[in-house]
């Protein structure tokens, strides 16, 4: 895993200016940095030794050193691209899945993400004609942001390399403050940096002169086969094992995160990784380290662990900001960042269980079509009546309820997560939000609008809640601590497993992601192939509770910050009703407290 960045423009003191830019990637790749700098442009790479220690050092290039790669990810299936290129008589000075890139692009030109199987950021640029070939892959596994402004092309890893560059201007972007409170996170390509973009997952861009094209080279088609019920687990079980297999390819050691839940385990009993790594709080009902160790005994693993106290939770939280540059309010964001932490000591690679409810249908709200079959078969006409009197009212639970379902689903889902009605938001809000949150989301119903309900949702779910936040606080919080971060659910041929998996072996009256469950039992040596969803659970709820806690929040709202942008009065009592149990906020409070922390890391 490594940190890219680079910058179009004929400046003088490129070396200086790339340099600064590349050192707040450092924690990205600690192990050797590498720069390409000639008249039109500058590159730089920080380098992360997974593959090829000795020679896979960045830049690359190809025979006659026209083109010039930098990278950041894994190639799964590089060897059998250099197979089929070395048939194309393309020479390989080195056993890096880097080189395969520079050939590659000589092969296919802008289709090379096309044949490349794995997660991955890069740039290649080609000196035959100044242009600059960007790409990310299918699901965004691994990130990348660019910008345009003065004449100057950027592009890096993280924003905050930009920083340092002496022509960005650095611009607070209040327009997608309103979708943030919906969401808990960016949902947008646009940032909270004016100007600053993320590459959409499965796309390319090609800069030359002056001019900036975006391509969509991966769409995600859900195409459900008739299948039975046992040929569907055979299919997760033989696409898992050859996925973890590809995802073990490495020249250091693979460790693997583990919590008491389904994915993790099921990972975790596929790769038999020697090392095991789980966090948990000194909480009833917030501590799967009892889960993990009774998993790894059984198979004859290593774990380590470590118990958060609630004063390490909250001090973590203003460099937790700083590492993601952009905020979220997943409380599960610091808890990753502790794991990374622990497993940083012993390994340079981990297996993590990311992006197995969207693909195989884990979240509980994908039961409502089934769940609730009684009350779907009320009209629709009856059901958006009762939706619109219900609008009238607080937004609640059971209101809440009358409302999703007397509206279609493009009008009413955002996600799995939502976090603040549109009404509470201009309540909330010292500037009415510009930008709905259903707007945000609309192109993807577009392209799924013949699809299932349940299908959308995971559509939704894919774009936003996973490409967004969970796999953007997963990289980050092992980048942190310079560790590489793989996740053999996010796989394309996976996807294809998934994605043709009829929905009732997906979700039941019963329990979620059904037809996975069951290949994982084969594997698994305890129950946590059935154990209930937890995520990645935090105590924050009842934290909030606490003086220290509550004070600590209380005293940020009421900052001047906090008062440049919401409704101070609206923030204590939202604050003051969770803490005297008459309502449970704590969701919306902690989503409002991290922006105000981030706010402050970068803004002020």
């Amino acid at each position: 895993m490594c940190g890219i960045v680079g910058f179009v423009n004929k400046l003088d003191h490129k070396e200086e200016i790339i340099k600064k830019m590349s050192a707040k990637l450092k924690h990205r790749g600690p192990d050797g940095e590498g720069f390409y700098i000639d008249d039109n442009i500058a590159l730089a790479h920080q380098r992360l030794a997974i593959i090829d220690l000795t020679l896979g050092n960045q830049p690359m290039y190809n025979e006659d050193n026209s083109i010039v790669v930098i990278f950041n990810g894994e190639i799964y299936n590089y060897l059998e691209l250099k197979e089929e290129l070395k048939k194309s008589n393309h020479l390989f000075k080195t056993n890096s899945d880097t080189e395969v890139l520079v050939h590659g692009y000589e092969k296919w030109g802008k289709d090379l993400p096309k044949h490349l199987r794995g997660m991955f950021a890069f740039a290649i640029y080609d000196k035959n004609n100044n242009s600059l070939f960007l790409a990310r892959d299918n699901f965004g596994i691994k990130p990348l942001y660019y910008t345009y402004m003065q004449n100057t092309f950027m592009f890096a890893s993280e924003i905050k390399a930009f920083l340092e560059h002496p022509l960005f201007k650095k611009e607070f972007n209040e327009e997608i403050l309103g979708p943030y409170l919906s969401f808990s996170f960016t949902p947008t390509n646009e940032t909270f940096f004016k100007n600053v973009y993320r590459l959409d997952a499965g796309c390319s861009l090609f800069f030359q002169d002056g001019k900036i094209k975006i391509d969509k080279y991966y769409h995600k088609e859900f195409k459900e086969e008739k299948q039975s019920f046992d040929e569907a687990v055979e299919s997760i079980s033989k696409v898992m094992k050859d996925s973890v297999q590809k995802h073990l390819l490495s020249d250091v050691e693979v460790g693997s995160f583990l919590s008491s839940g389904v994915d993790s385990s099921y990972l975790v009993a596929l790769a038999k990784p020697a090392k095991t790594y789980t966090v948990g709080y000194d909480e009833k009902n917030y501590n799967e380290i009892d889960y993990a160790k009774s998993l790894t005994e059984k198979l004859g693993l290593a774990n380590k662990s470590k118990i958060i106290s609630k004063e390490e939770y909250l001090d973590a939280i203003p460099k937790v900001m700083y590492y993601l540059d952009e905020p979220t309010s997943d409380p599960a964001a610091v808890a990753l960042y502790f794991v990374a932490s622990l497993a940083s000591k012993d390994v340079k690679v981990v297996l993590s269980g990311e992006g197995s409810d969207e693909f195989f249908g884990g979240y509980n709200i994908y039961r409502q079509d089934v769940d609730l079959a009684w009350y779907n078969k009320i009209p629709f006409g009856i059901r958006h009546f009762i939706a619109r009197i219900a609008h009238l009212f607080p937004e609640v639970r059971g209101i809440n309820f009358l409302i999703r379902r007397g509206e279609k689903l493009e009008n009413s889902y955002i996600g799995v997560n939502r976090v603040f009605g549109d009404k509470e938001i201009n309540k909330v809000l010292k500037n009415k939000a510009k930008l709905k949150a259903i707007d945000v989301v609309q192109d993807t119903y577009k392209e799924y609008a013949k699809e299932s309900d349940i299908v959308k949702m995971q559509a939704i779910d894919i774009d936003y809640w996973l490409m967004k936040d969970i796999l953007l606080k997963a990289d980050r919080m092992t980048m942190a601590n310079s560790l590489e971060g793989r996740v053999p659910f996010i796989d394309k041929e996976v996807f294809k497993v998934a994605s043709k998996i009829e929905t009732k072996y997906k979700v039941t009256k019963d329990n979620t992601k059904v037809a996975l469950r069951k290949a994982a039992k084969e594997v698994i040596p305890t129950d946590a192939y059935n154990k209930k969803k937890l995520g990645f659970p935090v105590p924050v709820r009842s934290w909030l509770k606490t003086d220290d806690f509550y004070h600590q929040v209380k005293n940020t709202f009421e900052e001047e910050v906090a008062q440049e942008f919401f409704q101070e009065k609206y923030l204590l009592k939202l604050l003051d009703d969770h803490k005297n149990n008459k309502k449970d906020n704590y969701r919306k409070i902690w989503t409002i407290y991290c922006f105000l922390v981030w706010y402050k890391v970068f803004f002020k």
